[in-house]
């Protein structure tokens, strides 16, 4: 007898034993509601042997962006608020454009008027020029150091508690866990583990180029100018392909970027689940959607509706939004 036809079995002895007990709620900062019950009636589903929408333990993937989902990317992505902070301890000779001058001197809408381009300029200056392992050491320091300009909290504390109970819920159901994101991979490597239990493997990203040198006999991986891959829109469906395999069953986002990635994992054949993170909660987080230029929500919400993803309205679904924050 397989081991999950044992573990169902037994639940199944102790209901007829003791019908009246009463289970933990698996996702206790998340309001009653809809969502909440859609979400515990797929996962319950997928994963009780014997249900109709029953899917083997192997085929249990999901996936989640990370900015604007896992944690938070206001006023801008926490990544380029890193690298500005990084320009700003450059030397002025190695400033040599004006988009890296601007992030030096802590000007993000000057830094970002010339676009990718710009943006690039200045991610080649932060984060090219050094092994992998010193650069996740500038991204452990960083995170040690610095605090958000708004809520003053650790940019590693700033993650979504109900999120980080969602994760744990999927793993304790055999849910194998990815962020699938455009942020950078060996920047969300550096945390993703401890913040929220997801190893570096699962871990999907952007990534600059890299080259492998010999150093005194060691080889050692290099970040170099320029994009490798950027992870966003499309590129998350063909990333998941090479990287995983096999399409997830559950997806979730919050931005339009994530609508392809969501779109395809849902459109696959069985149970499917599409979690969309819509951000309405001004007092407690921020409030946008359509207009913004950081995390812009659109498509995503014709989306949501027209395939009834979980739509998930910060300000009422949530009872909390950071693990340190009250109840309200």
């Amino acid at each position: 007898m397989k081991l999950t036809h044992i573990r169902t079995f037994q639940l199944s002895a102790l209901f007829f034993l003791f019908p009246t007990v009463v289970y933990a709620d698996p996702l206790p900062s998340w309001n009653e509601g809809n969502n909440k019950e859609k979400i515990i009636s797929f996962v319950e589903s997928v994963s009780t042997f014997g249900s109709d929408e029953y899917v083997p333990e192997n085929k249990r993937i999901a996936v989640f962006d990370n900015d604007g989902t896992l944690w938070g990317e206001q006023p801008l992505y926490f990544q380029i608020i890193f690298a500005m902070n990084r320009a700003s301890q450059m030397p002025p000779e190695m400033l040599e454009t004006d988009a890296q001058r601007a992030a030096a001197q802590g000007d993000s809408e000057g830094m970002l008027k010339g676009g990718q381009e710009s943006l690039q300029e200045v991610f080649d200056l932060t984060h090219s020029g050094q092994t992998v392992g010193a650069f996740s050491e500038a991204v452990s320091d960083w995170l040690e150091n610095s605090r958000h300009p708004e809520t003053n909290l650790r940019y590693d504390d700033m993650i979504y508690q109900p999120m980080l109970e969602l994760l744990s819920y999927l793993r304790d159901n055999e849910f194998e866990t990815y962020i699938v994101s455009a942020g950078g991979l060996h920047f969300m490597r550096t945390f993703a583990s401890k913040a929220y239990g997801i190893d570096p493997q699962n871990v999907i990203g952007s990534t600059t180029n890299t080259e492998v040198s010999d150093e005194n006999g060691d080889l050692v991986i290099s970040k170099t100018p320029g994009i490798g891959w950027y992870n966003d829109g499309n590129s998350k469906i063909i990333a998941i392909d090479r990287h995983i395999g096999q399409r997830p069953i559950i997806a979730g986002g919050n931005s339009d970027g994530d609508v392809p990635m969501m779109i395809w994992t849902t459109q696959g054949d069985g149970p499917r689940l599409g979690i969309m993170i819509h951000h309405t909660d001004s007092e407690r987080e921020a409030s946008y959607d359509r207009d913004s230029a950081i995390g812009g929500l659109d498509q995503g919400l014709k989306e949501a509706a027209d395939r009834e993803w979980a739509l998930v309205d910060m300000a009422n679904d949530w009872r909390v939004i950071y693990p340190s924050s009250d109840s309200q």
